[in-house]
């Protein structure tokens, strides 16, 4: 059994969530007050369960309930509470740390309350996937860790793995939230780039990338929202050669819908949202030579890769690609981009202490 594999077995055989019958025991008999803190599946599925006095979020203005419950700060818990701890997406180790220095040292995991039995709290969406992708997979898991072109890419495909099959903090703890340098690596080399910014979002990921590179040649932004491209329009008013395009990016051309509400996480959608035009890299950019494409679209990745396949084999381009929103992702898309260009070197980088904002480098 190889290091990459025992680790693997040996993150699944800690499960903090082998404690759960006491912390079962714990949370039903408890005099304290209980507070969630995180606005997830985790915490709606907690407070069916259980007697739940409110939900912390400390940066909320208006928001007065969430699902029934009170909404309130973290100056306002009594010391002797005991805090859920739900968050999994981006922050949850600095979660804690934040509680514990406001004197709040009774924090509870999600990970502590987990199990495939669902005793407590069943297997988060990411675990659950994770697990059935390992269970699968795991010998084409092994082979891309040891196939990663530097020992921090190592480091962070185990870390990401293992909190990704326990949701355990425990191998976060070496993350900072960093989104500002997501794309933006010194092996990259980047320079004189033509720039494929898709999932362009409100411009922030480009203004990053033309504040750092400053000798670009063009930028490219598809953003298929009205609202998200009119404020990237706004946010990069007056810097050159950027040619915004207000559609989406697909394997082909047509109509599909798009939940614009969501934030940075809007995402194509089954028939709700708003009617958005999709289009194939390979047409829209037929002739143009791309030398640096990211793509950050909600699992919509491998649809938009598919559309720009001659692109990647003609230019090889460099690529900074989202792999964090599915466990396949990180199977099915260095398979589909080392079929077109097998000399592609593979990186891979993570930017907060959760489950999301993974990025693969093909360099």
């Amino acid at each position: 059994m190889t290091i990459f594999e025992q680790e693997v077995v040996a993150a699944l055989e800690n499960k903090k969530s082998n404690q759960r019958a006491n912390i079962n025991q714990y949370l039903n008999s408890a005099s304290q007050s209980i507070y969630i803190i995180g606005k997830n599946d985790e915490a709606t599925e907690f407070a069916s369960r259980y007697k739940v006095d409110g939900v912390i979020d400390d940066y909320s203005q208006t928001e007065e309930r969430w699902h029934g419950l009170p909404v309130t700060k973290t100056s306002n818990i009594p010391k002797d509470a005991i805090i859920i701890n739900c968050v999994s997406s981006i922050s949850p180790v600095q979660v804690t740390k934040n509680l514990k220095s406001a004197g709040l040292n009774n924090v509870v995991e999600v990970a502590e309350l987990i199990s495939e039995d669902g005793e407590i709290l069943p297997l988060p969406w990411f675990v659950s996937q994770q697990r059935a992708e390992i269970k699968q997979y795991a010998s084409w898991w092994r082979d891309l860790y040891n196939s990663l072109s530097d020992e921090i890419s190592k480091k962070v495909l185990l870390d990401v793995l293992r909190f990704r099959l326990t949701a355990n903090t425990e191998y976060m703890l070496d993350y900072e939230v960093r989104l500002k340098d997501q794309y933006f690596e010194d092996f990259m080399k980047y320079k004189d780039e033509i720039f494929v910014d898709a999932g362009g979002y409100d411009g922030d990921t480009t203004e990053e990338f033309i504040i750092r590179y400053p000798d670009y040649k063009k930028v490219y932004l598809f953003e298929p929202s009205q609202k998200n491209l009119s404020a990237a329009k706004q946010r990069l008013s007056g810097r050159r050669d950027i040619d915004f395009r207000s559609v989406g990016l697909s394997d082909i051309s047509g109509t599909l819908y798009f939940n614009a509400d969501a934030g940075s996480a809007s995402a194509v959608t089954n028939g709700v949202g708003e009617s958005i035009s999709v289009v194939a890299l390979d047409e829209e950019l037929r002739n143009e030579p791309i030398s640096f494409i990211k793509m950050d679209l909600e699992g919509w990745e491998m649809n938009a890769l598919r559309g720009a396949e001659q692109t990647i084999k003609n230019n090889k381009p460099k690529l900074a690609i989202a792999v964090y929103h599915a466990a396949k992702d990180f199977r099915e898309i260095p398979q589909y981009l080392l079929g077109l260009n097998p000399n592609y070197k593979v990186y891979l980088r993570h930017y907060t202490q959760g489950w999301s904002e993974t990025v693969m480098f093909f360099l």
